[in-house]
């Protein structure tokens, strides 16, 4: 047993940082990560932090641009209340000693990207490894703190709520390496799991992106929202060797163009203004699905990212990790185009949250991709991934420093039951569900959907339901079984919320509604606790 003033799962951008503001203020904090502590999702983050830093540009049209993106979903309080702190929240990084790439021209200047559907320069970026700079330095920060004990390598399994009062009052938690499970009671509990991208065949995201807070958040008793509005990053490595391998959209941003291949697999014609006058820097919804268009029109089984045309310095010193990457894996990109296909990135839908990130469930928040804000709507903008994490940690931060003395330290909770369990000799079910789930969710509710497709998958999730409920009640537990158990949890939900779209909407395509309602309102499933 364990008692802790704040239970933060999470070790990304979010977590951490909303961590570091808590201990800083003397409240005691206890963070969990799937593995080291400096191994969240944040780390592989190569683009940036939009936040408006330069003369030219304004709130207005940052505000603007993610409304545009957000395709008419998106809580234009949430938009600005995200947008207005953003460079506040830059300033903090940099307090906290996170060096981002500055102006060539003035090294006291920051240097600015632009990314699609950007209308401005207006995204911080640390050289071509932004999450790396950003989660090293703060993970950095979290291990030497006095008020902040990590338990790494560790998987949450559910939250503990006191259903009578409908508050939370800590977790069960699963040591992978040494196995059990134990409870850990905490005042308050703040989800910042990440996404749920590994779902799918293909996905940029590290492989505990299972959407674990989502899933944990929605058996609680929360509310879900718009989780059919899953992003696909245009522009991932088609390698055998590097599957999850993402190219940032700087690329794209500092010119580099998409093209098809000739037969001999040299680049040929440039296909990005027959789709939309942003080209290349459209948002991300139309470049990927203009890719998958192509690839199934010609049957390709990737196309080309382009930057050759550039000065090879220019390259090497505004993406050094990718060049570096790629020459790993034999392509120079100053001299040749990098095959790339669109795979799952983001998912713009997740726990309902308010402006202080608090869920329906008294004493969880949520930070981060696990949550839905209101900033993203139908669409992310690019690079406002990371800034919504900095905005909601300093929010849910500030909420709680306000409020926790009123909340009394929550009794120890009861130890987990493995009474009635044995040890498993059929793990080959769980990788083989696995397996099927990732396949038919890429297949069936990837970047192109239709109404049969959904309901193929939807037929399928409730067989493996059963399935996973009957193993996961029977066997003692796994770090593979409790992913997959969200994993399925989270799938039923983009498949029940895109049924329930009868139209085509930022990230949601479909065949069999092309077009987009007048009214827009956002997906809500209710919490099942």
């Amino acid at each position: 047993m364990k008692r802790t003033d704040v239970l933060v799962i999470g070790s990304g951008a979010g977590g951490l940082s909303c961590a570091l503001r808590l201990a800083q203020a003397g409240i005691a904090v206890t963070v969990v990560s799937k593995g080291p502590l400096s191994g969240g999702s944040t780390l592989w983050a190569q683009g940036g932090i939009s936040a408006v830093l330069d003369a030219e540009d304004s709130v207005e049209h940052h505000v603007h641009d993610t409304l545009v993106a957000g395709a008419g979903l998106c809580d234009e309080q949430a938009v600005r209340f995200t947008v207005e702190r953003g460079a506040s929240s830059v300033r903090w990084l940099i307090n906290q000693g996170v060096e981002f790439t500055r102006d060539e021209d003035d090294q006291r200047e920051l240097h600015l990207t632009r990314e699609g559907g950007h209308s401005h320069r207006r995204v911080v970026h640390a050289a071509d490894a932004t999450g790396r700079a950003v989660e090293t330095t703060l993970s950095s920060l979290a291990a030497a703190h006095p008020n902040i004990q990590a338990l790494e390598n560790t998987l949450a399994v559910d939250l503990i709520v006191d259903a009578g009062l409908k508050r939370v009052v800590g977790a069960y938690l699963l040591d992978v390496e040494a196995g059990g499970v134990r409870a850990v009671t905490a005042r308050a509990v703040v989800l910042a799991t990440g996404g749920a991208n590994q779902v799918y065949l293909y996905s940029s995201n590290p492989n505990g992106a299972s959407g674990d807070g989502i899933a944990m958040a929605w058996r609680a008793g929360c509310r879900i929202a718009n989780m059919e509005f899953m992003q696909f990053h245009p522009t991932c490595m088609f390698h055998p060797d590097a599957r999850n391998f993402l190219i940032s959209e700087a690329l794209r941003g500092e010119g580099a163009l998409l093209r098809l291949p000739n037969d001999d697999g040299s680049p040929g014609e440039r296909f990005m203004p027959r789709f939309d006058e942003r080209a290349e820097l459209a948002p991300r919804d139309i470049v990927a699905r203009a890719i998958d268009h192509e690839m199934k029109r010609l049957g390709l089984k990737h196309v080309l990212l382009d930057i050759t045309h550039k000065p090879a310095d220019f390259i090497r010193s505004h993406f050094p990790s990718i060049h570096a990457r790629c020459l790993e894996l034999g392509i120079d990109i100053t001299k040749e185009p990098i095959p790339v296909v669109p795979s799952a990135h983001f998912t713009c839908g997740g726990v309902l949250t308010d402006l202080r990130a608090r869920t329906d469930v008294a004493g969880l928040y949520a930070v981060g991709e696990v949550a839905c804000t209101g900033l993203h709507g139908a669409n992310r903008l690019a690079s406002n991934s990371l800034l919504e994490c900095l905005v909601f940690a300093q929010a849910a931060a500030e909420d709680l420093i306000a409020n926790l003395p009123g909340v009394p330290p929550q009794p120890d909770a009861a130890p987990w039951d493995e009474s009635r369990v044995t040890d498993s000799d059929e793990d080959v079910v769980v990788s083989h569900n696995w397996l099927e789930l990732r396949t038919f969710m890429w297949d069936y509710v990837g970047i192109v959907r239709t109404t049969k497709r959904l309901q193929r998958a939807q037929h399928r999730i409730d067989l493996l339901q059963q399935e996973i409920q009957e193993y996961y009640g029977n066997y003692r537990i796994s770090a593979d079984l409790i992913e997959l158990r969200n994993l399925v949890t989270v799938a039923d939900l983009i498949v029940r919320s895109a049924l329930s779209r009868p139209e085509s909407r930022g990230l949601h395509y479909t065949l069999d509604y092309p077009d987009t309602r007048t009214e827009s309102v956002i997906t809500v499933l209710p919490g099942r606790g």
